[in-house]
This record gives C-alpha cells, sequence and structure tokens, in this order.
C-alpha cells in the first residue's frame, strides 16, 4: 500500500521517499501519458497500452493528487469528466521522466523511442535545457507529442 502522508514513509532517506512517492510502475506511466501524448482524463489513461485496471487508476489518480502531483479539476467542456494536470511538484519529476527515456533509448532496442531520433539527440544534448522546455510546454497545456482527443 503507498503512504499517505510524510510521516508514514519508511525512511527519510532521499531515494526512499522518492520511490514511495512516484515509484510503482502506474504512477510514472499517468506521469508519461500526460507528459507526452497530453492525456488528461480517467477515460485518457484507461486506454494506455499496458492495460492498468480501473480500481488501480482510480487508486493512483487520488493517491497522485493527494501527494500534491496531481491536480484535479472539473472538465470546462463536460462538467461529468475531470481534468488531471500536473502541478509544480509534478513537472519537477520531468527531468526523472526525461532521464528514464534516454536509458530506455540506451538499453532497449525495442524501445518505442528510438524511433525518434532527433528527439532522444535533443534530450540528450542538454537534458537540463529539454526538461525545463517540457515542463514549460506541459504547463501551458501542451505535451511532446499531441494527438486528437477523444
Amino acid at each position: 500500500m503507498k503512504t499517505t502522508s510524510k510521516e508514514d514513509v519508511r525512511s527519510h532517506c532521499a531515494v526512499n521517499y522518492g520511490v514511495e512517492i512516484f515509484g510503482d510502475r502506474w504512477s510514472l506511466l499517468i506521469i508519461r501519458d500526460i507528459v507526452f501524448v497530453g492525456k488528461k482524463t480517467y477515460g485518457q489513461f484507461l486506454k494506455s497500452e499496458e492495460g492498468i485496471a480501473t480500481n488501480v487508476l482510480a487508486s493512483r489518480l487520488a493517491f497522485l493528487a493527494a501527494q500534491g502531483i496531481l491536480s484535479k479539476a472539473p472538465s470546462p467542456d463536460d462538467r461529468r469528466k475531470d481534468f488531471y494536470t500536473l502541478t509544480e511538484k509534478g513537472l519537477d519529476l520531468i527531468p526523472i521522466v526525461i532521464n528514464i527515456v534516454l536509458w530506455s533509448a540506451k538499453h532497449d532496442s525495442k524501445s518505442y523511442v528510438r524511433r525518434h531520433e532527433d528527439l532522444v539527440a535533443r534530450l540528450s544534448q542538454n537534458p537540463m535545457q529539454a526538461s525545463e522546455e517540457v515542463k514549460a510546454l506541459v504547463r501551458n497545456g501542451g505535451c511532446v507529442f499531441p494527438v486528437s482527443k477523444e
């Protein structure tokens, strides 16, 4: 079970805190979906190819919101849907996600990111600058690979 407050962490080691807050597979994939393809709704996250279970998705979204990584607000177009966006605390995870992308591009010969050699080269050249640019893009409602919305 994930922790819900800083007092519940196993230790105050910086690596442990990070792992307990964003270290499960689903949390980072939700963040990936926001950053790279601009997903914002429960239904969009549910359609990810990894096949997250509905109860796990609901739990992770609630946990990330409780931790201040995501904010949740009603969709301006359809009040029955909620939009999830990264908070400033969540945006600060973008350099971590970018470094995971770079590591995967280097070590996973079948990684999808290898199809985007120009992106990998740009991220590799100056990861901190690229992270700041991606943070600004996502902060303003954009994403790395815009696709049509549902």
